[in-house]
């Protein structure tokens, strides 16, 4: 089957041969475990059970997890040894199972979360370049979109990631994802259901930032965003010097209180020390081998 599931509409079949994403057909894993860094209602006390794919349909030039997004390390395995990796996450306790960066296998996905019911909710972890019509086949099986807004701006998606129509196309995931999921459930502090917008703050780019919290605040003023400090100078970032730091406490307080006098109240915050390649996991395997 040709591949056209995501904005890069590749149109190749990835059995034989690899696409923007460098994944093939298969899914390929780098890791599997219980995750406590999330926001509060994703990990709770027991952890979110992240299962990280290897590859992207981004090349974001300063991706903190480069190993396996740009250089798609992993191991393949196939539907049926993915489930009882689901199944493992669940049996330690997890509140949800927390597929991390998916886009690229999404159709696959459908096939296998139809066919296996999850007594947990399901979060789809996405940097949120995602085609509206590929996310409609995953209505009904995806309880909680935890999805990035990266930029607000063309040049900007050109430059860092090499998607220069980002914003259009997470405008229009976002709206689909909002349809599929208009309201917000809990059970006690550990989200059911619901949309989460991250926003990554990136030093020099707070007016960026701004326009994001505009958009969101008109658009989906009561739909929980998490404002990101944890941005980490990582990999070859010779042609960025701006982002060869991180970021500062005026830059992140700047943001913050935007979105407060924008009417934004549904916020997760982060500390600074959250900036820290420490939090980055190790993707060695664990859980998958």
């Amino acid at each position: 089957m040709l591949c056209s599931k995501c904005p890069r509409k590749c149109d190749i079949d990835r059995e034989n041969t690899l696409g923007f994403c460098k994944s093939p057909e298969r899914f390929r894993l780098a890791r599997a475990a219980l995750h406590f860094w999330e926001e509060p209602c994703i990990s709770g006390k027991n952890g979110s059970g992240t299962v990280f794919f290897s590859g992207c349909n981004l090349r974001c030039a300063y991706c903190q997890n480069y190993e396996i997004s740009h250089e798609n390390k992993g191991r393949e395995v196939s539907d049926d040894e993915l489930i009882s990796i689901f199944e493992n996450l669940v049996s330690q306790g997890a509140h949800n199972i927390n597929l991390v960066n998916p886009t690229h296998y999404a159709a696959r996905l459908s096939n296998v979360l139809k066919k296996w019911s999850s007594p947990v909710p399901i979060v789809y972890n996405t940097s949120g370049y995602d085609c509206a019509e590929t996310l409609k086949m995953l209505e009904g099986v995806i309880d909680i979109y935890l999805t990035d807004f990266k930029y607000s701006r063309a040049d900007k998606a050109a430059k860092y990631s090499k998607a220069g129509d980002y914003p259009d196309v997470v405008k229009t995931a976002l709206a689909e994802m909002r349809r599929q999921i208009p309201h917000d459930t809990f059970d006690g502090e550990i989200m059911q259901k619901g949309v989460i917008v991250r926003h990554l703050i990136l030093p020099q780019n707070t007016n960026s930032s701004l326009e994001v919290i505009d958009y969101l605040a008109e658009n989906y003023p009561d739909t929980y965003l998490s404002l990101m400090a944890q941005y980490t100078p990582r990999g070859d970032l010779a042609q960025f010097p701006e982002l060869q730091r991180k970021i500062t406490q005026r830059e992140y307080d700047k943001v913050v209180n935007y979105a407060l006098s924008k009417g934004i109240y549904n916020i997760f915050l982060q500390e600074l020390t959250s900036a820290d390649k420490n939090f980055i996991p190790a993707f060695d395997f664990t859980g998958i081998m």
